[in-house]
């Protein structure tokens, strides 16, 4: 049995999980704050929020992220994650992701992956839980890799490149408009957006010669965004892990503009995927006028470079890691009973 903690905040974290336990040989059991997903094939442990109220000393001195002092919801997730870990004895658990579960499950004895992150990961909490991993799951290519890390974090790394839940779907033609305007589709992550109404509706004015769709924020999300994805010419989008993902597997232009988050992570991600020209990275949202020009340049650069970013077979390569990582301990267990 693996574990696998999903964090509620965005999407992108359920997905990945999903996406991965597909594919693993074991079966895979999620803990999570969110709902159990209709397509998930094995157990769910719903955990209650750790969040609310007035919290404490939260990092604890800058040794953690998320440890609020005196926190029921807090103490019954991790007592409910301990729980199951004593009850079931994983062979693996997989934090997706939380510095505070790593650590707890590498305190109980269970060898934990964890699911890296670009950014500044130097500081004392994330050195802790990537210190302690067996492994380190990173969803971006060994080609484009995050630089500044210690020379053993690397060597546990399994550089899956970016997987999608459309990877290995047929890409769908869609048919073109009568009155000849092109598609732009807008994708704002479920986890916070920096763009308001007023700048989608200047881009909109600046560029009247395209089609604006938008999914997320308040224009609502679509259960299945893949027929929008493959019919616009250009996709703009945050430097989420999981947008990203699912523009590689379109195989879309796109404009990628990040957006502020904790330790730098989607300006880091940003950096990578102009070094290695997968798409075009603006550092802002542009000015109105500047629209028509930026996506026509996103048109001349195509859609080709996202085969750099993304393998196509990522999570089946992250679930072949993971039952690889877990079989020493499910040796080990066999032994001890």
């Amino acid at each position: 049995m693996i574990g696998y903690y999903v964090h509620h905040q965005g999407r992108g974290h359920l997905h990945r999980a999903g996406c991965v336990a597909r594919h693993t040989a074991q079966p895979v059991t999620g803990l999570s704050s969110l709902p159990r997903p209709a397509d998930w094939r094995g157990p769910w442990v719903r955990l209650p929020l750790d969040t609310g109220g007035t919290p404490r000393d939260v990092e604890a001195g800058g040794r953690l992220h998320w440890a609020p002092v005196g926190h029921d919801g807090y103490r019954s997730r991790m007592g409910m994650v301990a729980e199951w870990i004593t009850r079931e004895r994983p062979s693996l658990l997989v934090s997706d992701v939380s510095v505070e579960i790593a650590g707890l499950g590498r305190l109980m004895g269970v060898p934990v992956v964890v699911a890296a992150m670009r950014g500044e990961r130097l500081d004392p909490a994330h050195v802790l839980a990537y210190d302690l991993a067996l492994g380190l799951l990173a969803p971006w290519p060994a080609a484009l890799p995050e630089p500044g890390w210690p020379e053993h974090w690397y060597a546990k790394t399994l550089h899956a490149g970016a997987f999608s839940r459309h990877d290995g779907r047929p890409r769908l033609t869609g048919a073109p408009r009568s009155d000849g305007r092109r598609r732009v589709l807008v994708m704002l992550g479920a986890g916070g957006d920096d763009i308001d109404e007023a700048r989608l509706a200047e881009a909109r004015r600046s560029a009247p010669d395209w089609e604006w769709t938008v999914l997320g924020g308040s224009a609502g999300w679509s259960a299945d965004p893949w027929p929008l994805l493959c019919a616009a010419d250009v996709v703009v989008t945050h430097a989420g892990q999981n947008a990203l993902a699912e523009c590689a597997a379109a195989r879309r232009p796109a404009v990628v503009i990040p957006q502020d988050r904790p330790f730098g992570e989607q300006r880091a991600t940003g950096r990578a995927l102009a070094e290695g020209g997968v798409a075009l990275v603006r550092p802002d949202w542009p000015a109105g006028p500047l629209w028509p020009g930026v996506l026509s340049e996103a048109v001349r650069l195509g859609g080709a470079g996202w085969t750099r970013w993304s393998h196509g077979d990522g999570a089946r390569r992250a679930a072949s890691f993971l039952d690889r990582l877990a079989g020493p301990a499910l040796e080990e267990a066999s032994c001890v009973a």
